[in-house]
């Protein structure tokens, strides 16, 4: 049979730099390409008349469109940009001349144009799939950096979302003419606004990324979606190692073997051409313009081919006579998907689709605009390379990862697992160089000491120290230590400012803050934290209350003067009852001389000074040879054994005590004797967590404390433990600290004492960024240090003292004469007293001899 010759038209817009553009050159390659596909084309060829014209002149555009009717032509291709475009739609529409069209253009209200189709995806649609992702992920604040007007008009649905969802949206435009963006891009960093979304050109995203890399904003917390459909295309090879998070989707499907051998044939032909200038593609790349511009044209080849007994006619645009076959080559066209899918393999069922090189190609009855079609969404890695069929196309895509699929009808579906993406955490911390920020503070980051100077890491060391090189161990990173710029933790003032730690971690001047740094609920809400790697509490610091020597008399310390004034008093008391009843009773007088029965001369034991000596003696424990011999005399006496054995044992058992070191006992035990109290001042490290919980509690004990600390901020607050720890030594002061701070201090110096138990439960965690892909896996890291018992041996290696002597100890201290050195002096006075009571009664008994002897 011979050859039917289809003519169709092509008109492409040119500017100066570029002679030919893109879209010409996919046309030419499309028709030459499917002409020698014997297979589709057996007794058909197209051919084709291209006119050029300059950007956004749309009377040239309606000219040349109306001598390429004239010619007469099968359908019409082109222009690309949106004004020309609409004039072009209208003549075709009128002379009912497919029009195909390959770029997005403007909506426009009437919709009843029958006459063209367009490939590219709807913008509804595309604006729906931004929206699902941005769900997908989570975030909560979002920046739109569009380029022109029309990129609001592509976004829509995402800028209608915070009415529906809980988002805020931030727009910005980027600035046109001169393409620095830099001004506003510092904006966004001053700003704190990670997640972006770019609606421009890849050509402008090319340009906008290598400026971002210049802004130090291509790291890991950046999460940029752009909504370009040739982001692949773009050469990214300096960003892959940055750590940054860069998403996008692809509508050419480059997973199907038949779609790569076009896409490398392609690559072959413009691999020899020189590249397009500056447009920021890697070399021979097929853009999607290119793909839809050949999907296309495919489309219009296989309804040439069904077109029997078609001819094509000249058209005149001033005579409004339409062309005859138009409506039914329309259809045709429109029905070419499945028409291919039937060429292109066996026909198994009737809805069968053709895959072009931009997936699968359906549209609206009502209207020409392209409908269920997948979105890949493309991420960019750093590790391996995506497996696609041909080297070329994996060559040129091994930048990219397919994370999920996005259709127009089903939505969004993510492949990629959580496994999946902390694996990649893992090879991004491979080798990477994370800045940490830390705080002096014993013993988790000390100087080390070293006749030699150490720079850099070397000069610290501590538990913290320690902590960071098991991490580094594990998760294969390289650290550089930074001391906080300010000296402290991190707390917020009254304008919602955070300083120390919390804010280099805010300010991404730091990627990872290990130190004492307590997870707190305010603290979480600005910074992620890991899994705590040591849990303790808060509780009070205060010196040991100093032990003083007893005393010579301390022997008499074991009972109260009131006590031993009603035992001397007792002891008077029973010796006079007993003195009483014993001359009371008849049995305690006996015959002096038994061997004169007859005698009248009786006597009686218990004189008054004998019965005190009996009462004395029994107090003593000691005998006194006399021995009461009336019931009613061993009554008298039988009590007052009782009550002195009662008082001898308490003394004796409370005698141990007082001859050693007296124990005075702390003024304050607990929290609550603190916030009871002012005599003692209290308080803690400024602007730490143990001010934060005591500054938010709502415990009345705790608010009580708040209010005297705050009353009192100048001398009640301190600007570190050091501090703190010198004025507990120093003065009367209680520091409240965390309590393995407390456990470490103690251990080393034998003069402080923790004070009660824990006031609260809390941990330390490693702190990061919000958002930080490092959190999970250092979490994941310290179980697992905690679980290998790493964490335990670390912490005896820093806490470990010299130790102090426990209080009570178990050997018995010898006594010294400042313990009983008393008994002697009694002793003393009582041998002298006695000396003296005995020269007294010689003194005494010779004046009565001589007096006697007188008379």
């Amino acid at each position: 049979s011979s050859f039917i010759s289809v003519p169709t038209g092509g008109i492409f817009e040119t500017v100066e730099n570029e002679p030919v553009n893109i879209e010409e050159l996919a046309f030419k390659f499309a028709v030459s390409n499917i002409n020698r596909n014997r297979t589709l084309m057996p007794n058909t060829t197209l051919t084709y008349d291209i006119q050029r014209i300059n950007l956004f002149d749309s009377f040239e555009a309606s000219r040349r469109a109306c001598d390429q009717l004239a010619l007469g032509v099968a359908a019409l291709f082109g222009p690309a940009h949106s004004s020309s475009v609409s004039a072009v739609q209208s003549i075709c529409n009128a002379l009912e001349v497919p029009h195909i069209q390959t770029r997005w253009k403007h909506p426009t209200a009437d919709n009843r144009d029958a006459f063209y189709i367009n490939l590219y995806p709807d913008y509804a649609a595309i604006s729906r799939a931004v929206l699902d992702l941005v769900l997908y992920y989570n975030w909560k604040i979002v920046t739109v950096v569009y380029e022109d007007s029309t990129g609001l008009i592509r976004l829509q649905e995402l800028i209608k979302a915070p009415s529906r969802y809980n988002i805020k949206i931030k727009i910005r435009q980027l600035p046109s003419g001169n393409k620095d963006a830099r001004p506003l891009l510092k904006e966004m960093k001053k700003g704190k606004e990670f997640y972006v979304i770019f609606d421009c050109s890849h050509e402008t995203a090319a340009e906008v990324l290598k400026q971002i890399l210049s802004m130090g904003m291509m790291t890991e917390y950046y999460h940029y979606f752009f909504t370009t459909l040739d982001l692949f295309a773009l050469d990214l090879e300096p960003y892959r190692y940055s750590g940054v998070n860069m998403t996008g989707f692809r509508l050419l499907n480059i997973e199907n073997p038949q779609v790569s051998s076009v896409v490398d044939k392609w690559s072959m032909e413009r691999l020899q051409a020189p590249p397009k200038p500056e447009s920021g593609l890697r070399d021979g790349t097929m853009t999607t313009e290119a793909a839809l511009m050949y999907d296309a044209v495919y489309m219009v080849a296989v309804a040439s081919q069904r077109a029997s007994q078609m001819t094509v006619s000249s058209l005149q645009c001033h005579r409004h006579k339409p062309w005859r076959f138009g409506p039914r080559f329309m259809n045709l066209i429109k029905e070419a998907t499945a028409a291919a899918a039937c060429h292109s393999r066996l026909c198994v069922c009737p809805q069968a689709r053709w895959e072009g090189l931009t997936g699968r190609i359906t549209f609206n009855k009502t209207d020409g605009l392209r409908k269920d079609f997948d979105l890949d969404i493309i991420s960019l890695k750093e590790e391996g390379t995506e497996k696609a069929a041909g080297e070329g196309s994996n060559h040129l895509y091994k930048v990219w990862k397919k994370i999920g699929v996005w259709n127009s009808y089903s939505g969004l579906n993510m492949t990629d697992s959580n496994k999946d993406r902390s694996t990649n955490i893992t090879d991004s911390l491979a080798n990477r160089t994370l800045i940490v920020t830390t705080i002096l503070e014993d013993p988790y980051v000390m100087y080390k000491k070293s006749d030699k100077p150490l720079y850099g890491n070397d000069r610290f060391e501590g538990y913290c120290l320690d902590l960071l090189k098991e991490l580094s161990n594990i998760l294969g990173f390289i650290y550089e230590v930074k001391l906080v710029s300010d000296g402290k933790y991190g707390a917020q003032n009254d304008k919602g400012e955070w300083n120390g730690m919390v804010k280099e971690l805010i300010d991404h001047k730091a990627d990872l803050a290990v130190a004492p740094l307590t997870i707190t609920y305010v603290r979480e809400k600005v910074i992620d934290f890991s899994k705590p790697f040591m849990t303790l509490g808060i509780s009070i610091l205060y010196r040991k209350p100093n032990g003083t020597n007893p005393g010579v008399f301390s022997f008499l310390n074991p009972l109260s003067p009131d006590i031993w004034m009603y035992v001397l008093l007792a002891c008077l008391g029973v010796s006079c009852v007993l003195f009483v009843i014993a001359r009371f009773t008849p049995y305690e007088w006996y015959n002096p001389h038994p061997c004169n029965p007859d005698s009248d001369v009786v006597e009686n034991n218990f004189t008054l000074l004998n019965s005190f000596w009996f009462g004395v003696g029994a107090l003593m424990q000691q005998g006194s040879e006399l021995m009461p011999k009336a019931l009613s005399t061993r009554i008298v006496g039988g009590i007052w054994w009782f009550f002195t054995l009662i008082i001898i044992s308490s003394y004796t058992a409370n005698l141990a005590a007082f001859l050693t070191v007296e124990r005075m006992e702390s003024p304050i035990d607990s929290a609550d004797d603190l916030a009871k109290q002012t005599k003692i001042e209290y308080g803690a490290v400024r602007d730490g967590s143990t001010m934060t919980f005591f500054k938010k509690s709502k415990i009345s004990t705790y608010e009580k404390m708040w209010a005297f600390m705050s009353s009192r901020q100048q001398t009640a607050l301190v600007k570190n433990n050091d501090e703190g720890i010198q004025r507990v030594l120093t003065t009367d002061y209680a520091l409240l600290m965390e309590s393995t701070s407390i456990e470490y201090v103690t251990q080393r110096n034998c003069n402080l004492t923790q004070i009660g138990g824990l006031i609260d439960s809390k941990g330390y965690g490693v702190g990061t960024p919000i958002g930080s892909p490092y959190r999970d896996k250092i979490t994941i890291a310290i179980l697992q240090l905690q679980e290998e018992g790493k964490l335990h041996m670390m912490k005896e290696k820093w806490w470990r003292g010299n130790g102090c002597p426990e209080e009570d100890s178990k050997e018995a201290s010898a006594l010294g004469v400042e313990n009983i050195g008393g008994i002697f002096i009694v002793l003393a006075a009582g041998l002298v007293l006695s000396v003296f009571v005995a020269i007294g009664e010689f003194i005494y008994k010779s004046r009565k001899n001589s007096d006697i002897e007188q008379v």
